[in-house]
């Protein structure tokens, strides 16, 4: 619903864009649409003022719908044990919790905390040259709603760190100071992955490495 309501805010930018009014991407540039659109001196035909409103009803509808069900999802990440726990995962909130609850099937049918960072598309396919392997890029095969949250959490976690100067993480604070940030977002989410599998199915609490 999210990524509708960026949709429907990208083409009503892109319609008015045609006419002149100009606004920057996303939710933030909403207000200046808005403000656009009721503007009598913008000089917007009457057919285009119409049009933008059907889009701002359907943003407001889609806005109406995701701030609820973040509610929701924010009452039961208090309330549910799983919720909870997942939740003290560094990068990992109640949407992403929510989306491992909904769409992961039970964590104990993986072998390995491997094996379920393979379902979700995060291990890096392997290459077999001369006798050595070689790591290449992640496979992006698995369940992509739960891998893109992680990588999204990632990359917030790891610009954290980098403005911190550092994390008492020392897995973490190791992988950013000699990797590149991209390399890093793909290697964190993988070890939330792991590390999603090994609390579930041990039901233990998060320990900081």
């Amino acid at each position: 619903m999210v990524r509708q309501r960026t949709q429907l805010i990208n083409a009503l930018r892109g319609h008015l864009a045609e006419f002149g009014l100009v606004a920057p991407k996303g939710p933030a540039s909403l207000k200046v649409l808005e403000n656009a659109l009721v503007d009598e001196t913008s000089g917007l035909p009457a057919a285009v003022r119409e049009m933008g409103t059907i889009y701002l009803e359907q943003i407001e509808r889609l806005t109406d719908v995701i701030e609820r069900l973040a509610g929701e999802l924010e009452a039961a990440s208090k309330t549910d044990v799983q919720l909870r726990r997942l939740c003290t995962i560094p990068g990992i909130g109640p949407v992403t919790a929510g989306a491992i609850a909904a769409f992961a099937p039970d964590l104990d049918t993986f072998d390995s905390g491997r094996n379920f960072a393979a379902w979700l598309g995060l291990v890096p396919r392997q290459r077999s040259t001369g006798g050595k392997t070689r790591l290449g890029s992640v496979s992006k095969m698995g369940q992509t709603d739960i891998r893109r949250l992680l990588i999204v959490g990632a990359m917030s976690v790891i610009r954290w760190v980098v403005r911190k100067g550092g994390s008492t993480n020392r897995w973490l604070a190791a992988m950013v100071a000699r990797k590149p940030k991209m390399v890093a977002a793909v290697a964190l989410p993988n070890k939330m992955a792991r590390m999603i599998w090994a609390m579930t199915t041990r039901q233990e609490n998060y320990r900081m490495a």
